[in-house]
């Protein structure tokens, strides 16, 4: 059309929508370690278990950045940040999701765990100016109400503001994370081994020397989940975060406990009440509104403006 210019609404104010593939690989790869978490914890203390799980996860990140040969992080502020975001995002938000799914079912910690998209729309809008319609919100709330049809059937119990706590963690990582300018690998690399090192610090003082059954289940879950669950799908997350709308990049955590929750259906047996069905196909349909493209705007070229 003549004098009309086209504007995808996936580059508006330089960002993109996230990638599909990406964003699906990564939440079930997020839904399968609650279950592979849940199933570990039988072998290790939960705060140990978090630990080694970032631990291992940060140094194969910061070998592979060191066969890349990719440049360390630099100054003062970068590195401040960086030991924040491990704080939050590690240390806070890993020893919390460790104790949710102790003291929770396995699908209501994955749901309160994961509310990180109704969290991040307030200071998303307030930090980075990134406006949300009124059909995402829409969108969201359906998806949240889905999810809690799946999660309360099967209680809330102690761990519930341990979850709540986690998903809370997790948004300010993911803030902070946009302020950090260096490479993503370094950065996500470092901010686990310093936050598993300060988690193995208060493993050390409140579990003691770590009692944990080396077999061959423990090892598997461990490696899965540190390698598969931790590095690689917080490396696709992060960099999805510095190139997307973080309200559109956390609206796909809606599919991790979905993810979950199937997993242990199809895994260990677990039957799902009509509840659970139910919710799941509202979530289903909230991504299905948050993920299709909306028409894109179009914007009045000079030859639309004459005579008006």
């Amino acid at each position: 059309m003549k004098g009309r210019t086209v504007v995808s609404a996936g580059q508006i104010g330089g960002l993109r929508r996230p990638k599909p593939m990406r964003m699906l690989w990564i939440t079930f790869a997020w839904g399968s370690c609650f279950l592979a978490i849940s199933i570990g914890l039988k072998d290790a203390p939960l705060l140990w278990f978090a630990a080694l799980r970032a631990l291992i996860a940060g140094g194969a990140l910061l070998t592979v950045a060191g066969f890349r040969r990719e440049s360390m992080p630099r100054g003062g502020r970068t590195w401040a940040l960086i030991a924040v975001m491990g704080i939050v995002n590690v240390t806070l938000a890993f020893g919390a999701m460790f104790g949710g799914l102790a003291g929770l079912s396995t699908g209501a910690a994955s749901v309160l765990a994961n509310a990180q998209p109704l969290l991040i729309v307030l200071p998303a809008w307030w930090i980075y100016k990134e406006r949300v319609s009124a059909r995402t919100l829409a969108a969201m709330g359906t998806g949240f109400a889905g999810l809690l049809a799946v999660a309360l059937p099967g209680g809330t119990g102690t761990g519930a503001w341990l979850s709540l706590t986690a998903a809370l963690a997790v948004t300010a990582g993911t803030l902070i994370s946009r302020q950090i300018k260096a490479d993503v690998l370094q950065v996500i690399a470092w901010h686990f081994l310093i936050g598993g090192a300060i988690l193995a610090v208060i493993a050390g003082l409140t579990e003691g020397v770590p009692a944990i059954n080396w077999g061959v289940r423990f090892i598997g879950i461990l490696l899965y989940v540190s390698l598969v669950g931790t590095a690689a799908a917080f490396l696709g997350w992060f960099t999805e975060v510095r190139h997307a709308r973080l309200d559109a990049v956390t609206a796909w955590t809606f599919l991790v406990p979905v993810f979950g929750i199937l997993l242990s259906t199809v895994v260990l047996g677990e039957r799902q009440s009509s509840w659970s069905l139910a919710g799941m196909v509202l979530v289903l349909v909230s991504m299905l509104v948050l993920v299709l493209p909306r028409r894109p705007p179009t914007v009045q070229g000079p030859e639309n403006t004459r005579g008006q």
